[in-house]
Order: structure tokens, then sequence, then C-alpha cells
């Protein structure tokens, strides 16, 4: 695989966000069960809004990453997994 494409960088936008969920989970609600943080999260949507914004922000961070490296494809593999996570998080906010 080459380190240039775009099926790379959709799996990295796709996975990044994952460790951003376990970050925010362990820093803010480690004091629950894993159980209790997910129905914590369908009662109040403000706080899955923020998670999932917060896992966004790593995304950015790698995308700026690989724009810099000159990574373009990667790059717009991951800016198009954002797109679908912003859409999703717009959806949970609406219609959740």
């Amino acid at each position: 695989m080459q380190k240039d494409n775009y099926i790379l960088g959709v799996v990295i936008g796709f996975g990044l966000p994952f460790f951003g969920f376990i970050g925010f989970y362990q820093f803010k609600f480690s004091l629950f069960s894993f159980q209790e943080f997910l129905e914590l999260l369908n009662q109040q949507k403000s706080i899955l809004s923020a998670m999932i914004s917060i896992s966004l922000l790593i995304n950015g961070a790698a995308l700026t990453y690989f724009f810099q490296k000159r990574l373009d494809k990667t790059a717009k593999g991951i800016f198009f997994s954002t797109c679908i996570y912003a859409v999703v998080a717009i959806a949970c906010k609406w219609f959740l």
C-alpha cells in the first residue's frame, strides 16, 4: 500500500475519532462504567455532541499533518471521513 492514497486516509479518518471517544470517556467520565456512560450519552445529547466535536478535532490535527507532509490523497480521505462524522454529529444533535 502506498503512503499517499485515499483508502489510507479514510481508514485513518474513521479510526482516529475512536481514540477521541476513548480519551473523552477516560478524561471526563472514568468514574462511570462504560455501560453507564453509554446510557448517559443516550440521555444527554449535549455530551454526545461535545464528544463527537472533540473527536473531530483529532481528525483536524491529522488532516493538517498530512497536508503539511504533502500527502494530499491521504488528507482528502481524512477530510471525506471527517465530513461523514460531521453529518452524523449534526444528525445526532437534531434528530436524537
